[in-house]
């Protein structure tokens, strides 16, 4: 007990230094001068419109996170009515509330470095490609910091309090389920206005990407925060949390060593310092390649990762080489994940420009290069997730009953261990691709906005590259949640008396039904969020053109487009979008688990999983190599700017937009969601089924 007592202490201290380093970085950023009167208009005007989105997103969240605290309290761990420790219940309730509190704030405080970040990054890349990168890449670590220091935090925190890691799982499902519709909510608004900006300005006008006439670039710019930054920093604080809550709900169900729990923690501590020296570390010269520099940097934090285990393994007595072999293999497929992520969607590799030059053929070829291409990409991650849980079961499996789930979990935990420097990298992205904007708006001229382009395109590369990462890691994460379903369903099977469960039968019928519903979920849920942004681009279309018809003088130049009223059009559309596909999910999860029991559940989590896994894969990547594409015909390849190619490039892009940004990155997150969804309510299945 002392050695966890021990592992608490240092996980609050790596907290707080990752905070102070945070600090530290925010400051440096905010030093970095802003000149150009234009640019700091824009750029007041993305600030203002991201935090009106966010208030209104975050208080109509809030409404509904108290609201399911309530169910909570009253039905978990066990109905309110039917239990003597209430204590559970309250404990629960809180941790679900903490949990979705600490996502909004790592959300809140990414959006606002970001957005102060963007335009001293434009302004950096007039003094070259070395301090803009700089500018851009120290902005997004902030963020990246502060979610890896919170999920630390948090999780240590409510186990030294509570003492029992299945209240842990109410920690993460507050995480998830704000993540959930915070990833929803910021990729429907983000994709409606690049759609709309892109199609009428690009394709219809012939203007630039950025032209300051189009009244939807403000809200493209405002998107890329809410979307990009406060999205996908709740997607990937939830990420970390459930894949540290699962290995320890399995560690604490474990005999044989009272190392499981501390090593956790151990593995987490180090990862957040590996994460730190990485950041730390980020240099590109002043012709350097970003990409190359954003890469070489995960990759010293891996190497770093693994050095610093490998030591606390052989220093720390009850650590188990087999367990730190089961956490570098789920690290070493992630950064495998990565690579080939990056070769199917990097502009210097040779898919990319294949369908660059499909694109000369019309944008029909575009799109059905880029599926068939997306489908493809998706094999070596589906791959590489599979060997990575088969290699860790089978290595864990000799320790004991229990070991090879556990095994699985800390491969999880492995591949998540340096997911502050995967923030790091995704926050990037937004970052540079809002500094090329407002370099274009404030007419910092051609050479400024190459290097721009230069960084957005890296930044693109990279997001896919996190992207599949992310993915991977919510693969192997909700492997090791369904071993913690079927904990917390045996427990429930052992009190009422009934068989417990040893796996799940496919030739079951009861199994075999919930694996056909669960199948189709994701790709349910995929379409509810992809028609959201095609309503609401369908509004924002709508009224570029009425702008442009009734203001005289904008097409000209001569006059300001009204950015508020396409903002407005994003904000109010991807607010009525906000709830309903994931409430679909998490409702999906209820009817199935009441009509048959925890066997459909374990069906139902594993078609899920299966069909979650292929189609966010192959949206992410897909969307990633379009959008690459468009970029690479615009650096005046297969024609150019303005050529057949370039405009089927764009319309490929504007598929691409919601399939990488909205759908894609969401579905991982609505896995996690329904799989603590499962775990929670599992007394509640196997007490109320109609079959079970």
């Amino acid at each position: 007990m002392d050695l966890l007592k021990l592992f608490y202490g240092l996980s609050f201290l790596t907290a707080v230094l990752a905070f102070a380093f945070a600090a530290y970085l925010y400051l440096w950023v905010k030093k970095q001068r802003t000149v150009n009167a234009r640019i700091q208009e824009v750029s007041a005007l993305i600030k203002e419109g991201a935090n009106t989105f966010m208030r209104r997103e975050y208080s109509i969240l809030a409404r509904f996170a108290l609201v399911v605290a309530v169910i909570v309290l009253v039905l978990l761990p066990t109905p309110i009515w039917r239990t003597e420790r209430i204590l559970d219940n309250v404990s629960i309730a809180i941790a679900y509330l903490i949990g979705t509190a600490l996502s909004a704030v790592a959300g809140k405080i990414g959006t606002l470095v970001a957005t102060l970040s963007n335009a001293r990054t434009a302004e950096g890349a007039q003094h070259g490609i070395k301090p803009a990168f700089l500018i851009g890449f120290r902005g997004g670590a902030v963020m990246g910091l502060i979610v890896v220091g919170c999920s630390l935090l948090g999780v240590a925190a409510v186990l030294m309090v509570v003492g029992d890691a299945t209240i842990l799982l109410g920690f993460s499902f507050g995480a998830s389920s704000l993540a959930l519709f915070a990833k929803a909510g910021g990729g429907i608004f983000t994709k409606t206005a690049d759609i709309a900006a892109d199609l009428t300005g690009k394709v219809e006008l012939g203007i630039p990407e950025d032209d300051p006439r189009n009244p939807a670039v403000v809200a493209d710019n405002v998107g890329d925060n809410v979307g990009d930054v406060a999205g996908m920093g709740a997607d990937l604080f939830d990420s970390n949390v459930a894949a540290m809550a699962s290995a320890l709900v399995i560690a604490q169900s474990l005999s044989g060593s009272y190392a499981n729990v501390p090593m956790v923690f151990c593995y987490a501590i180090l990862g957040l310092l590996a994460s730190i020296i990485g950041i730390a570390t980020a240099r590109i010269g002043p012709h350097g390649n970003p990409t190359r520099a954003l890469n070489s940097s995960t990759y010293v934090t891996t190497v770093v990762f693994l050095v610093l285990t490998a030591a606390a393994t052989a220093l720390v007595d009850g650590f188990s080489w087999r367990i730190w072999g089961a956490s570098s293999v789920g690290l070493l497929v992630g950064v495998i994940i990565g690579i080939t992520t990056d070769y199917f969607t990097d502009d210097s590799r040779p898919i990319v420009r294949k369908v660059a030059h499909a694109s000369g053929s019309g944008p029909a070829f575009t799109v059905l290069s880029g599926v068939s291409y997306g489908f493809i990409s998706a094999m070596p991650a589906m791959v590489g997730i599979a060997v990575s849980a088969l290699v860790a079961y089978q290595l864990c499996a000799p320790m004991g009953d229990g070991y090879a789930i556990f095994g699985i979990s800390m491969a999880a935990v492995g591949m998540l261990s340096i997911v502050g420097m995967i923030i790091s990298n995704d926050a990037y992205g937004p970052i540079v691709d809002n500094a090329r904007g407002l370099a274009e708006m404030g007419g910092l001229g051609e050479e400024t906005i190459r290097i721009a382009d230069e960084l957005d395109s890296a930044g693109n590369t990279v997001k896919a590259v996190t992207k599949g990462f992310s993915i991977g890691a919510a693969g192997l994460t909700v492997i090791s949640l369904l071993g913690a379903f079927m904990s917390e369903a045996n427990a429930a099977l052992a009190a009422a008396g009934k068989e417990l469960l040893t796996g799940f039968d496919i030739m079951e019928p009861t199994v075999f039904f919930g694996i056909l519903i669960g199948a189709a979920i994701p790709a349910v849920f995929s379409a509810m969020l992809i028609l959201g942004v095609d309503k609401n681009a369908q509004r924002m279309v709508a009224e570029i053109h009425r702008q442009f018809n009734s203001i005289a003088g904008l097409r000209e130049g001569k006059a300001q487009p009204e950015y508020d009223k396409c903002i407005d059009i994003a904000t109010t559309g991807a607010l009525k979008e906000l709830i309903p596909a994931g409430l679909m999910a998490i409702v999906a999860t209820l009817i199935v688990g009441f009509i048959g029991g925890p066997l459909a559940i374990g069906g139902f989590l594993l078609g899920d999983i299966v069909s979650g896994l292929l189609i966010a894969l192959f949206m992410s990547n897909a969307g990633g190599l379009w959008d690459n594409s468009k970029k690479y015909v615009e650096a005046g390849n297969e024609g150019g700017k303005g050529s057949e190619a370039h405009k089927a490039a764009v319309i490929g892009d504007t598929v691409g937009d919601p399939f990488k940004d909205t759908a894609g990155p969401s579905i991982n997150t609505q896995i996690t969601v329904v799989s603590l969804v499962s775990s929670l309510l599992s007394s509640l299945f196997v007490a109320f089924s109609l079959f079970g």
